[in-house]
């Protein structure tokens, strides 16, 4: 059973350990789908030959042209789907959280979730059967995603500071599933059958969706709208304060779209950009050139290193200085974001003044200063909306939260369509300029209302 004052796995409840393995298989297979997904279809799936066997292509193909006000040739078509299916991915969680908070509970919208991205992943291996499987995916994460977000916040009692670094684990785990997923879903798609690493990651979901179940005794109590519903009692109305942090949280929507559009470029234009611009080093273990998209799985791994090092960083901090607050340090990722870009504007105008092609450095640099941003920014975003979120809504407030990923992934998706208009240099100037203006506007924000997400406002137990 649940138990709030556990700490047996690391410190955290033992729920914590099953729903951050469920969480790092079910990104092995969001990613190693997302990883492969622009290549797949600039590669193989929009060339003729193959675009013409996909079920009702040509009428998804208008609507995407009217959308884009024009013909699409294949990079921006390419582009395009990627945005459109990664920012639905996003929009999808706010009905899967209703559901679950109204009518099934997250535990059954949780599995029902995993069994149609299986579905998905597996649909994949099929021309025709393309824009099913992007159906079955998108509603699947609809379901799955932030239903099982909303249960880390769950696991602790109300004040308890563990809740923090909860989700700094839970996005550890989420970047260990990154890492290994390019290195196999992705070597498996570029370098056996692009079906094959879709399979793969389909495999991956239905380990995901067994260690779930297996741990369901350790997680926290279901929505209590169910429950109440299950033993026919009122629904506790929110309370003035709710309301007013429900408001501030939808007000920072926008601010948290501009600053996430850069790192979720890096699987769309970055991957196409850098196959053909960047020098890639030659591995003494792999014997070739590293596949592009293993880039992911180096931002990964610099990812997960930066997100333990801000959980060091800012424990040794606050022993003498005090420690910003949520909003203070999504200002801080931002502006630290911008640099890793800058990498990038600096790596390109050298190779265009050389003639030659950008320097695996130049693309360190940029991963590691990005992912530092990212370590200040992704996690300790989700934090705050789990926190602030009154209980009877709290799933979906985190679908609400990522609306701004489905805007964000939107925008790449029409911004990535920039890279055949515009010099590398202008977009990657482009993306820093996003990251500044983001973090100016938080700054302001916590200036003017972040006392109203403040912890202290928050403490009473009708609101943990």
């Amino acid at each position: 059973m649940h138990n709030p004052e556990d700490r047996s796995f690391i410190g955290h409840p033992r729920g914590l350990g099953y729903i951050a393995f469920t969480e790092a298989w079910e990104r092995f297979s969001y990613y190693g789908m997302q990883t492969l997904l622009v290549l797949y279809m600039t590669h193989r799936l929009l060339l003729p030959g193959h675009v013409e066997h996909v079920a009702g292509f040509e009428r998804f193909r208008q609507m995407l042209e009217t959308l884009y006000h024009g013909h699409l040739d294949i990079q921006p078509l390419a582009s395009a789907i990627f945005g459109l299916y990664t920012g639905l991915v996003y929009l999808t969680p706010i009905a899967g959280g209703l559901l679950a908070d109204r009518f099934l509970g997250r535990t059954r919208t949780i599995t029902i979730g995993a069994i149609l991205m299986s579905a998905g992943h597996f649909l994949m291996a099929f021309d025709v059967t393309f824009l099913l499987a992007l159906t079955c995916l998108l509603t699947g994460v609809g379901c799955f995603k932030g239903n099982l977000a909303s249960q880390v916040g769950g696991l602790y009692p109300a004040g308890d500071n563990r809740r923090a670094d909860a989700f700094q684990i839970y996005y550890l785990f989420i970047n260990g599933g990154v890492i290994i997923s390019p290195l196999i879903t992705g070597t498996l798609g570029e370098k056996v059958g692009w079906h094959w690493g879709f399979g793969a990651a389909g495999v991956g979901m239905l380990i995901g969706l067994t260690i779930y179940l297996a741990g369901r005794r350790f997680m926290p109590p279901d929505s209590p709208v169910v429950e109440q519903h299950q033993k026919h009692t009122a629904k506790v109305p929110l309370k003035r304060r709710d309301k007013v942090a429900i408001i501030a949280l939808l007000v920072l929507l926008p601010v948290l779209t501009i600053a996430f559009i850069g790192n979720q470029q890096i699987f769309n234009a970055y991957l196409v950009w850098a196959e053909t611009h960047a020098k890639l080093p030659v591995l003494p273990f792999y014997g070739k050139q590293m596949p592009t998209t293993w880039l992911i799985t180096v931002d990964s791994i610099l990812s997960v290193s930066c997100l333990a090092g801000a959980v060091v960083f800012w424990r040794l901090w606050s022993k003498k200085h005090r420690e910003p607050s949520e909003i203070g340090k999504m200002t801080i990722g931002s502006f630290i974001a911008v640099t890793g870009f800058l990498s990038l504007f600096a790596g390109t105008a050298l190779a265009t003044k050389s003639g030659g092609q950008v320097s695996f450095g130049w693309l360190l640099g940029f991963h590691l200063l990005n992912s530092i941003g990212f370590a200040n920014l992704f996690p300790v975003s989700l934090a705050l909306y789990a926190r602030v979120a009154p209980a009877a809504l709290s799933a979906t407030i985190i679908g609400i939260y990522y609306l701004a990923f489905f805007a964000a992934n939107n925008l790449v998706g029409w911004i990535g369509g920039f890279l055949e208009k515009m010099p590398a240099t202008n977009f990657w100037l482009l993306h820093s300029a996003l990251c500044g203006t983001a973090g100016i506007i938080f700054f302001v924000a916590g200036r003017f209302f972040g006392h109203l997400l403040a912890p202290g406002d928050q403490e009473d137990p009708g609101n943990a």
